[in-house]
């Protein structure tokens, strides 16, 4: 931890504010590893920005014929999130972001700030070093790349908690990760881009 740490910290030597991406599978860690290392950056320099935020509402979803895919690149606002990064990198000012809401399943708009004095701006998510268009254009955008490097095995493990914990029954639990999250998993882990920092699960 404290050589990931330090390497984050080198990039807040620059004058501009430093983006970095933690990418990883469904299930990965990212959440954890993101907030984890906030903590342990300067106080006050540093702010998690979830790409889940950017989900397609439900509705949308139901239009589109893609709920049962939710979570799956398609069912993304790229343009909208992409925007925002671009706005990280230049805006001066406070950036307002959305922030998802996994109890309720839905995204609440503009539901963190990213303050102008924030050097180091953490960014989790599945597809951000995924190497398909158009995913794959964001990396410009990124001084620094984690991936969370997690068995399979252990994935499905977690994925297969996670709806438990939110009141799934065990069978709509399993085909959830079986029929879609799954599928994320093997995607991630099939087309992603090296990154700068590999973290491996303990």
């Amino acid at each position: 931890m404290n050589e990931l740490v330090s390497r984050i910290v080198e990039l807040g030597d620059h004058e501009r504010r430093a983006i970095i991406a933690i990418a990883g599978p469904p299930g990965s860690g990212k959440s954890f590893l993101s907030e984890r290392t906030c903590n342990l950056l300067p106080p006050g320099s540093a702010q998690v920005v979830p790409m889940d935020g950017f989900h397609y509402d439900n509705a949308i979803l139901d239009e589109l014929g893609l709920r049962n895919r939710k979570g799956a690149p398609e069912t993304f606002d790229f343009d909208g999130f992409e925007t925002n990064l671009k706005r990280l990198r230049h805006d001066t000012n406070g950036v307002a972001v959305p922030v998802f809401d996994r109890p309720i399943d839905l995204s609440r708009a503009s539901a963190r700030l990213i303050r102008p004095e924030t050097r180091y701006i953490l960014v989790e998510g599945n597809y951000l070093l995924l190497g398909e268009a158009p995913w794959s254009g964001l990396r410009p955008l990124f001084d620094f790349s984690i991936f969370i490097d997690v068995p399979r095995a252990e994935l499905e493990l977690r994925l297969v908690k996670r709806w438990l914990d939110l009141g799934h029954s065990e069978a709509s639990a399993r085909a959830w990760v079986e029929n879609n999250d799954l599928k994320n998993v093997d995607l991630v882990l099939a087309s992603r881009q090296r990154p700068d920092f590999t973290w491996h699960f303990d």
